[in-house]
C-alpha cells in the first residue's frame, strides 16, 4: 500500500470502515481498530482497574465485532456498539469478582503533579477517589466513568448501558453525590 493510498484510507468515517469491513476488508477493520482501541482501553481499565484484564476485554470486544459485523444494522452505530460491548464484559468482570477500582497515580494527569509538594496531596486525593468508586455499584461506576472521564451524552450512555436516560441521570446522581462525600475534604 502506497503513502497516498494509506492517507486515503485513514481520511474515510467510521461508517464507511464498517461498510467496507462488512464486506470483508480486513484493512478497513484494522483501521477501526486502530481509531478506538486506545478509547475502549482506557474504559475497560478504568473499569477494571487491571491492565491485563483491560488488555484481554478489549482484544475480545473487538475479536467479537468483527465476527458479529454481520449482526450491526447501522454502520455509523459502530463505536456506541463497542462501548456497549466494552461495558457489558467488564461488568461481568467485576460481577465475577469482589469490584475493586484503582486509580493508577502514573497514569493520570495533574497539572500539578511534577510538584514535590503535591504529590503527598494527589496520593490522599487519588486513594480517596479509588475508595469512593470502589463503593459504587458495578452500574454507577460505569455511569460515571462514561459520563466524567469519556464525556459521553446521558442518551449514549443510555444505549451503551441499555438503560433509560431517566436510569442513567438517577445513577449519575448517586453516584456523584458519594464521590462528592467522600471527596469533600480535598475542595
Amino acid at each position: 500500500m502506497t503513502t497516498t493510498e494509506m492517507v486515503v484510507e485513514t481520511m474515510h468515517d467510521d461508517a464507511t470502515l464498517v461498510s467496507r469491513a462488512r464486506e470483508g476488508d480486513m484493512r478497513a477493520y484494522e483501521q477501526l481498530v486502530v481509531r478506538h482501541r486506545r478509547q475502549m482501553f482506557r474504559l475497560a481499565d478504568r473499569m477494571l482497574a487491571d491492565h491485563p484484564d483491560a488488555e484481554d476485554i478489549v482484544q475480545e470486544v473487538f475479536l467479537g465485532a468483527w465476527h458479529r459485523l454481520p449482526q450491526l444494522h447501522e454502520d455509523a452505530a459502530f463505536v456506541g456498539w463497542l462501548y456497549r460491548m466494552t461495558t457489558n464484559r467488564c461488568l461481568n468482570m467485576i460481577r465475577a469478582r469482589r469490584p475493586t477500582v484503582e486509580v493508577n497515580p502514573e497514569t493520570t494527569e495533574s497539572p500539578h503533579s511534577n510538584q514535590p509538594e503535591n504529590a503527598v496531596q494527589l496520593s490522599s486525593a487519588l486513594t480517596a477517589l479509588n475508595a469512593a468508586l470502589g463503593l459504587l455499584t458495578p452500574e454507577q461506576r460505569t455511569c460515571w466513568l462514561l459520563r466524567e472521564v469519556h464525556e459521553l451524552t446521558y442518551e449514549e450512555i443510555g444505549d451503551i448501558v441499555e438503560a433509560s436516560t431517566t436510569a442513567v441521570r438517577g445513577r449519575l446522581a448517586r453516584a456523584r453525590a458519594h464521590v462528592c462525600e467522600v471527596m469533600q475534604p480535598w475542595r
